[in-house]
């Protein structure tokens, strides 16, 4: 069950984009309003049909978020790890959520209500304008996974997936999976058996070299983006 956490509030809302940006004064504000909270594995930081009016950021530990169809297959929409968050539209309006938050490991959130997020936006506009700019890339992305699956192949998800792993710069060739293959698998719309199973059909192609379960060498990343 979720308990009160009394780690440090500050060296959570300092990872976050959002809020990095601010002075010590500023950073003191948003301190006084900060709660913790504590899950383990397993249990649901909120689901679907909840009210949604706080904002939560990780501080230790991950979340993994996802949906449920009306025939109950699930489908992941992000993993989030230390310095992100959930449930920013709190900052606009009182609404419901429509994915569930599950703790992957014992993860310990940091929470701030709608009321004093709003508070705080007055005070600080430069909040909002980082808010947007967090809106626009997670815009982005589910726009970006949409077209994936409605015009791409599993292998062709996979592929890109994979790519889109590679750090900015390309300071190295290796990529670690952030997920195990189940979640990947509920990430793409496929099984964990076929993601095995492409994994290893584009190392037999020389696409990729799997260094252990979780990291993976791209040996040729255009033949990856332009998988036929």
């Amino acid at each position: 069950m979720a308990h009160q956490s009394g780690l440090s509030h500050r060296g959570c809302v300092r990872l976050v984009p959002i809020f990095n940006h601010l002075t010590d004064n500023q950073m003191d504000d948003i301190m006084k309003v900060v709660q913790s909270e504590t899950f383990d594995k397993g249990e649901l930081v909120y689901k679907a049909g909840d009210t949604s009016d706080v904002l939560t950021i990780v501080n230790k530990g991950s979340l993994r978020i996802y949906r449920l169809s009306e025939s109950g297959k699930e489908q992941l929409v992000r993993m989030l790890k230390p310095g992100e968050f959930t449930g920013e539209l709190a900052l606009f309006n009182e609404t419901v959520h429509e994915h569930y938050a599950e703790a992957m490991v014992k993860t310990t959130v940091c929470q701030i209500k709608r009321s004093d997020l709003q508070d705080l936006l007055m005070s600080y506009p430069s909040i909002s304008l980082k808010v947007l700019q967090a809106l626009s890339s997670r815009i982005d992305e589910t726009e970006q996974q949409a077209t994936r699956f409605s015009t791409e192949s599993t292998e062709q998800r996979l592929a890109s997936y994979l790519v889109d792993l590679l750090p900015p710069g390309k300071e190295t060739d290796v990529v670690e999976l952030p997920m195990n293959q189940k979640n990947l698998a509920s990430y793409i719309g496929t099984t964990p058996e076929t993601v095995s199973r492409k994994l290893k059909e584009l190392e037999d192609m020389n696409y990729i070299k799997r260094l252990s379960s979780k990291k993976i060498r791209i040996l040729d990343e255009i033949r990856l983006l332009f998988l036929d």
